[in-house]
């Protein structure tokens, strides 16, 4: 009888033991020091879990990640099939993550926080491992199935920057999570985020740069409507109403802020204008165009 073969690291049933052996984002990828984003507010647990390439720094009571952090080799990125084959982390209690129940029969999708692509990159069982990584629900968030102009920006960043790279060594480190606010609307045992961030780093002529961006899918409707919409919707059952997606570019310093999350040397390192910093101005992307970095 011929030997079945072996299961395939994103198809295998992932041990607790298995995923143990992860090493995670590692923080001299690019050569300065680059931390995880961790919250400054010592109160907030925080568990971090470490997978292929990237790591996620989970928040048990919100049963969603704060930040992620992903290393994008570019020069040795694979094509790797996608297999949406998600599936609980089993380092954490199923109770504490959002899993499929939260995702069924709605609107929503489940968002990636590190992109699916990102960390796929190394010899193919190392890519191919990183590409099933990225289906565990802790690195997941809500976002509405809206496919606007907005959405397509967001989901293409990592693109952008890595062509930007291209001059230099194409090495990225990006960090992403879900803005978790007290007044996100509550659905089915979690509460919706209604923005995410995300925090780009590379080097560029031998300095650490920076970029950060915010995804906003907040209702585009007055705070007074917004607030019956929330409360009408949480009554009936149903996914809070969310907006089309909107990007904008944001100084670094305004994801610390707005997250709550202590963002090293990444502040510092910000390639947007001082005057553009100093004024806090948010820009609204309509094309990549429109990035400054």
């Amino acid at each position: 009888m011929a030997t079945p073969p072996n299961p395939s690291p994103d198809t295998e049933t992932v041990s607790r033991g298995s995923l143990a052996r992860r090493k995670g984002y590692e923080e001299h990828f690019l050569g300065p020091t680059v931390p995880l984003p961790r919250p400054t507010d010592t109160r907030i647990e925080t568990v971090i879990l470490p997978y292929t390439h990237f790591s996620v720094v989970f928040r048990p009571d919100r049963r969603l990640a704060t930040a992620t952090a992903v290393a994008i080799n570019g020069v040795e990125l694979m094509d790797v099939p996608r297999n949406d084959n998600w599936r609980f982390d089993p380092r954490l209690p199923e109770s504490q993550q959002a899993g499929h129940a939260v995702y069924k029969d709605n609107a929503l999708d489940k968002g990636h926080l590190v992109r699916r692509l990102d960390p796929v990159w190394g010899q193919a069982p190392e890519a191919t491992m990183a590409n099933g990584d990225t289906f565990h629900y802790t690195n997941a968030a809500p976002q509405m199935n809206i496919f606007n102009q907005g959405r397509e920006l967001w989901q293409g960043l990592e693109n952008f920057l890595l062509d930007h790279a291209e001059q230099f060594d194409r090495k990225l480190t990006v960090f992403t999570g879900a803005v978790l606010e007290d007044s996100d609307p509550p659905y089915r045992g979690i509460q919706v985020p209604l923005r995410f961030w995300k925090v780009a780093a590379f080097m560029q002529d031998g300095d650490l740069a920076s970029t950060a961006y915010v995804l906003d899918q907040s209702p585009d409707l007055s705070k007074d409507a917004a607030a019956r919409a929330l409360d009408e919707a949480a009554r009936a059952g149903d996914p809070p109403p969310l907006g089309a997606f909107r990007t904008f570019q944001v100084p670094v310093a305004d994801v610390a802020d707005i997250t709550g999350l202590n963002l090293g040397p990444l502040p510092a390192a910000d390639r947007l204008p001082p005057a553009v910093r100093a004024a806090r101005h948010w820009t609204q992307l309509e094309s990549f165009e429109d990035i400054v970095v």
